[in-house]
């Protein structure tokens, strides 16, 4: 077992003021989307200016705060928000959901998109290699809060989670297994694939089906929602559930995608 590193979630006072690592792990996320976007903008031929740039992460932040944030009362507490209003603003405390972050992200693109003159596919091929630091980012923001652990286990890096609600039980760092895999191996993949000549709307799909996957596997280690559960069985849970929509979204992109390219 190891032991967990007990971190303070503030990192900083400012006077009254308190500056939680959860917001600046968000804050890490859309800087490093920014200057790499910058940085692809900035090649020849590549159809972008640094000032849309500017504008598209201004829009993804937008989306991305507000879109998860809902998501996250809509599809897995809602009762408890509607009991205590007050508590929706309250976003670093945690409660941030991917599914409806990328549906805030997917809409601002779309009028991005409109606003711009390009296509909803071009502007989300663009920014989809970005997203994985972001996500790597959040999740370390959930593992300094001592939120969102995984289950009960006996492997030797388990951890004991601060928090009655963790019990004194070691249990995975799920956490960080999302970190990696949805974070650093995805960004990995997808930077490198966006790199090379692709059909339009191949690198969304890898981004769809590469995050689904990952997410759909760490599952397996998370421990669900308390006051979600298992929705079936002792296996399927609601991040599974949002995330096999996405899956298949994914392949018909990338089949299409190639199909398309085929028939040229």
């Amino acid at each position: 077992m190891i032991t967990y590193p007990h971190i303070d979630p503030v990192a900083l006072h400012l006077g009254p003021l308190s500056v939680r690592w959860y917001g600046l792990m968000y804050l890490v996320g859309f800087c490093a989307a920014w200057g790499l976007g910058r940085l692809r903008a900035s090649r020849p031929g590549s159809g972008w200016t640094g000032e849309e740039v500017d504008d598209l992460i201004a829009w993804g932040m937008l989306g991305v705060i507000l879109g998860a944030r809902l998501g996250y009362i809509l599809f897995y507490d809602f009762g408890a928000y509607l009991d205590n209003p007050l508590e929706m603003l309250k976003i670093w405390k945690g409660g941030m959901s991917f599914h409806g972050g990328l549906v805030g992200v997917l809409t601002c693109v779309f009028i991005f998109a409109r606003r711009t003159g390009k296509t909803f596919f071009q502007v989300t091929d663009f920014i989809a290699p970005f997203a994985p630091i972001g996500l790597c980012a959040g999740r370390i923001g959930n593992f300094i809060n001592g939120e969102l652990w995984g289950r009960v286990s006996d492997v030797p890096w388990a951890m004991i989670f601060p928090g009655y609600e963790a019990g004194p039980f070691p249990r995975h760092p799920s956490q960080l297994y999302e970190a990696a895999l949805e974070g650093v191996v995805l960004f990995i993949v997808l930077f490198w694939f966006s790199s090379r000549p692709r059909p339009r709307r191949a690198v969304s799909g890898l981004f769809a089906l590469g995050y689904a996957c990952a997410r759909i596997f760490v599952e397996f280690f998370r421990e669900p929602d308390a006051q979600l559960g298992f929705l079936f069985g002792d296996w399927l849970t609601m991040g599974m559930l949002l995330s096999l929509p996405l899956g298949v979204l994914g392949i018909w992109l990338i089949w299409s995608a190639y199909r398309g390219e085929a028939a040229r």
